[in-house]
């Protein structure tokens, strides 16, 4: 399970930041549309997979509170899966 957590923080990440860096420029800027459209369908569905792995990863691991709230805070945030996985999920795989 920590794997495929993993994998989804880093694709969710990934998509985050392509849309806010490659298709919303284009949007908004260049008046192109339909890169936005399909990133952010993507984004939103690794969003969601990631919000549902989040759950069942931390009633697996028996997280606490707090530290399931930084897993949703990571995702709202620029880089903030990227940096919970190296903060937090990768030291797992060392257990």
């Amino acid at each position: 399970m920590l794997k495929i957590f993993r994998l989804s923080a880093i694709l969710e990440g990934i998509s985050y930041l392509l849309l806010f860096s490659f298709s919303m420029p284009l949007k908004y800027w260049a008046n192109i549309t339909e890169p936005n459209v399909y990133i952010g369908y993507v984004h939103g569905f690794l969003f969601i997979a990631y919000m549902i792995l989040a759950v069942i990863f931390s009633m697996e691991r028996k997280i606490a509170p707090k530290e399931i709230s930084m897993l949703v805070m990571a995702s709202l945030l620029p880089f903030g899966t990227f940096y919970m996985d190296q903060k937090y999920l990768k030291p797992l795989t060392t257990l």
